[in-house]
């Protein structure tokens, strides 16, 4: 079985029932009625805050869209590139792609022109579909890109280089093309995060996509009755990869597009959600918001919501503390994975294991994990190793890159590049990244442990650790501190707060600024080396 098999057992079962909803709310009118209610008036021609599609009409455009790339001389196994928005039309045109054969490759939105340029060269991208978001971008390039035949516009006022993908779907059939596809067949290209350099390419085959359906599902129970909340990018593996568990049950999903507490909150209650995936400075803006009182619990339909799990970066404990504090009754999880491993899910702390908040967890469903030594034998209990997965979501290669693929593919295992223990009990603790690490006078110190230390402390909002070069001791540790909206906090507090980490981890630098992070969450430490330690030493990093 593939997902593609998944989509039509819906279409067939679930035929008239919501699918898919989009949420935009800038655009929402004022009317006190739920965003749901208010959709049902059929209100006046303009931006749609508000849009849905069945799982009858989800089927039919994946067909469409197939249809039209066959039509366009699509052969099996060539490349589409997706450079959208998070939208409706996004996921249908993903399983067209899937659905005639060819090899689906999402790009991040936050790729420059010579970024997109690149990345569509490295994956072979035949096609590629695009959103307005992009044409200023696609005009800087758009003849700098010769092995692609076909560009598919999603919008008004289609540019003259491309062709409108709603004025050509309408007259290709909604019947599905047959196109048998196994597990075995390649399915997707994901792009890794770049934080060395240009991103890899990192092929997946079909059976890596429905694994991390049945996954997801094993671990977070998700029934037809499960409405999921979806607002990180779905060009991710993480935002698509959750949703599959859902998808697998024809549970109903919600893509909001915007991340502002109020807009999440009004999501959850007027599209009764129940299963809710955050980022890290999601919840604790959110926490900040209620803190603040901008938040009333009371003024939202919120008994449904059952699950709340995070994943895509550390989590810190004292969050997950402090959310559990505010919703006693939430199941809580959190996931770990790379886009290597078809992202979330191969390592996961489970339901019911609140008193080991901190740990990723044990092997997910049909998941290996073991932690290794630099020598690539196990370390006991309680040492650090890097930590080591195999199962069926371990990507085919980096494709078209022979030594990379070598380096972390090692007789079916893949090694993730990030640090770790076991406990007494099995669960893992993430430490840090191996590139992170700052080795200081001979000793190896984890920033991750750093971070969560000085999260604890109540005026800190964010706090990233990285290396500073040293003449005496090779590197030192420095903080930059992001305080929350409302709090002061000096360097002489803080570092009177971290008398209670042992003398060696103490930061020796601390720098109050913004933190920065990606789409997914994760702290963008290349850009803080960048700034703070000097353009050079981030260029001698990436050559090694």
């Amino acid at each position: 079985m593939t997902i593609i098999d998944v989509l039509e057992q819906n279409a067939l079962q679930f035929g008239g029932e919501t699918a898919l909803v989009e949420i935009n709310p800038q655009f929402e009118p004022e009317s006190r009625l739920t965003w749901r209610d208010y959709a049902l008036t059929q209100p006046e021609p303009g931006e749609p805050f508000r849009r849905e599609i069945t799982w009858e009409e989800f089927d039919k455009k994946a067909n469409r869209f197939a249809n039209l790339l066959l039509s366009r001389g699509a052969k099996r196994g060539e490349k589409v590139s997706i450079l959208l928005m998070n939208s409706i039309e996004w996921l249908p045109v993903y399983f067209g792609i899937l659905k005639a054969g060819c090899i689906v490759v999402p790009l991040n939105y936050r790729y420059t022109a010579e970024e997109i340029r690149y990345c569509l060269g490295k994956s072979d991208s035949s096609f590629l579909i695009f959103g307005p978001e992009f044409v200023g971008r696609m005009e800087e390039i758009c003849d700098r890109l010769p092995a692609i035949r076909d560009m598919f516009y999603v919008g008004e006022d289609c540019p003259t280089f491309a062709d409108s993908y709603e004025d050509m779907i309408v007259y290709c059939s909604s019947h599905s093309p047959r196109i048998t596809i196994t597990e075995d067949d390649d399915a997707a290209i994901y792009f890794s995060s770049g934080t060395t350099g240009f991103p890899k390419a990192i092929l997946h085959a079909h059976r890596s996509l429905i694994h991390s359906a049945r996954a997801e599902q094993n671990h977070h129970k998700q029934t037809h009755d499960d409405v999921f909340l979806c607002i990180p990018p779905l060009y991710h593996t993480g935002a698509k990869m959750h949703w599959f568990g859902s998808f697998l049950v024809g549970g109903r999903a919600v893509l909001l597009k915007g991340t502002k507490p109020e807009w999440i909150f009004k999501a959850v209650s007027d599209e009764h959600c129940s299963i809710v995936w955050l980022l890290v400075p999601w919840a604790q803006d959110i926490l900040d918001a209620i803190d603040r009182g901008d938040i009333r619990l009371e003024d939202y339909e919120l008994d449904q919501w059952r699950l709340m799990h995070i994943g895509a970066q550390p989590v810190p404990p004292s969050l997950i503390r402090r959310w559990l504090n505010v919703f006693p009754h939430h199941k809580y999880d959190t996931n770990y994975g790379l886009s290597e491993s078809i992202g979330p899910g191969c390592v996961h702390l489970g339901m019911d294991h609140p008193d080991k908040v901190g740990a990723i967890g044990k092997a997910g469903f049909g998941w290996k994990v073991r932690i290794v030594a630099p020598n690539g034998q196990p370390v006991k209990r309680g040492e650090v190793g890097e930590l080591c997965v195999s199962g069926p979501g371990v990507m085919k290669c980096y494709y078209k890159d022979e030594e990379a693929t070598r380096e972390v593919l090692k007789d079916g295992w893949l090694f993730t590049g990030d640090m770790a223990m076991e406990d007494n009990d099995g669960f893992i603790f993430l430490v840090d990244r191996k590139k992170d690490v700052i080795i200081t006078g001979g000793e190896n110190l984890y920033p991750v442990q750093i971070e969560d230390f000085i999260r604890k402390n109540d005026c800190v909002k964010d706090v990233a650790v990285i290396g500073l070069p040293d003449a005496r001791l090779g590197e030192i540790a420095a903080a930059i501190v992001q305080v929350k909206e409302g709090f002061s906090l000096t360097e002489e507090e803080l570092n009177d707060f971290c008398v209670g980490l042992p003398r060696y981890k103490r930061p020796r630098k601390i720098i109050f600024a913004d933190v920065p992070r990606n789409p997914t969450g994760k702290i963008e430490k290349p850009v803080l080396r960048a700034k703070y330690c000097g353009e050079s030493l981030v260029a001698q990093q990436i050559s090694h």
